[in-house]
């Protein structure tokens, strides 16, 4: 998805690139996991007070907002819409119809959407490169569990000479992709399919460094004395600000997810206002998480509690909220594409837990 996010910038003096998920420890891991109280500025219903404090901001991104609209909702159904269908749909998030054209325009331009022209009205729809990158996406955020480690590292270093833009262009496809950064431009990832990485560059328009990048994979060696797989993970992540936020995250939504269990579906708009909101603060979290592996977290690490959360919560609102993707969502030409059917294996499966089923209708 296109880089939209950034995480907060580093102490003064300190180096930190200000993209997706590529941080720079600052300071030691002290991670409180009690709930941190999130104010919505609204009483009753947290469903509601959630909906209603996102559409009070003095500022949308709009742009990001759109990104988590595509990939959860348009993608499934043919990843193209109309676009007064896509007003139509963010109009009670507060987005209005001047930022929903600024921000689709800059997806454009930005080669994540293009458009195709049915009569006086136009389809958006995500280009070749766009595809690959929600596809991939998709995969880690609606995934039932974090990814198990076989005990080895990947490793891509940086070799040869790039010009100082293309060099920041590649860091920043690998930062998308959950690297960490090391001394001597070398980049770690504990899981990373190496492929894959190889193809998410060709997609960012990157294929032509390809001879600059030197993928390797490495297992540690249990030799005594050694600096262990912790100190790595220190120097390549800061995961001190990451597990804050995945601790307001459960404490925003769990209240949801139990108002939702104990009084039932929410109204269809409702339900997918609220789904919407919940995989774009999913999304967000998940763009500055490199996914490590449970050996490589500190205890009582708040990442998974809060990956459960947005399960639950998402399966309770799903249906619910494709009634009104049914009812609301458009091509130019007037035709309402039907959802595809793996949307209903999305977060699955769990053990513990039967298969969410087929969509259900009415």
């Amino acid at each position: 998805m296109p880089t939209l996010d950034a995480p907060p910038l580093a102490p003064a003096g300190q180096r930190r690139w200000r993209y997706h998920r590529g941080m720079t420890l600052t300071r030691p891991l002290s991670v409180s996991t009690a709930a941190a109280p999130v104010d919505d500025g609204a009483t009753g219903s947290p469903l509601q007070a959630r909906i209603e404090a996102f559409a009070r901001q003095g500022r949308v991104q709009a742009g990001s907002l759109i990104v988590s609209v595509f990939g959860d909702a348009v993608l499934p159904r043919g990843a193209r819409l109309w676009l007064g269908s896509l007003i139509r749909l963010l109009e009670p998030l507060g987005v209005n119809e001047r930022l929903v054209r600024t921000a689709v325009y800059r997806l454009v331009q930005e080669g994540w959407l293009t458009t195709q022209a049915r009569g006086r009205r136009t389809d958006y729809m995500l280009t070749e490169a766009g595809r690959v990158r929600f596809e991939e996406a998709s995969r880690q955020i609606y995934a039932a569990r974090a990814p198990r480690w076989d005990l080895r590292w990947r490793l891509l270093l940086l070799t040869g000479t790039l010009p100082a833009r293309e060099r920041e262009r590649l860091r920043r496809s690998l930062y998308w992709q959950g690297y960490g950064e090391l001394p001597g431009s070398v980049f770690v990832h504990p899981s990373a399919d190496l492929t894959a990485t190889l193809e998410a560059l060709q997609a960012d328009g990157l294929g032509r460094h390809r001879a600059h990048v030197l993928p390797l994979r490495a297992e540690r060696l249990p030799l005594r004395g050694t600096a262990p797989d912790r100190d790595l993970v220190r120097q390549a992540w800061n995961l001190e600000a990451l597990a804050q936020a995945y601790v307001t995250f459960v404490a925003r939504y769990e209240p949801i997810g139990a108002e939702v269990q104990a009084h039932g579906e929410p109204p269809p708009e409702r339900a997918f206002l609220g789904r919407t909101l919940l995989i774009h603060d999913w999304r967000r979290l998940l763009l500055r998480d490199p996914q490590l592996p449970e050996e490589l977290l500190p205890r009582d690490w708040p990442g998974e509690r809060a990956r459960q959360v947005c399960r639950r919560l998402y399966r309770l609102l799903l249906a619910p909220a494709e009634r009104h993707l049914d009812a609301h969502l458009r091509l130019a030409d007037g035709h309402a594409p039907a959802a595809a059917p793996w949307l209903w294996q999305r977060f699955e499966p769990l053990d513990d837990e039967c298969s969410l089923g087929a969509p259900r209708l009415g």
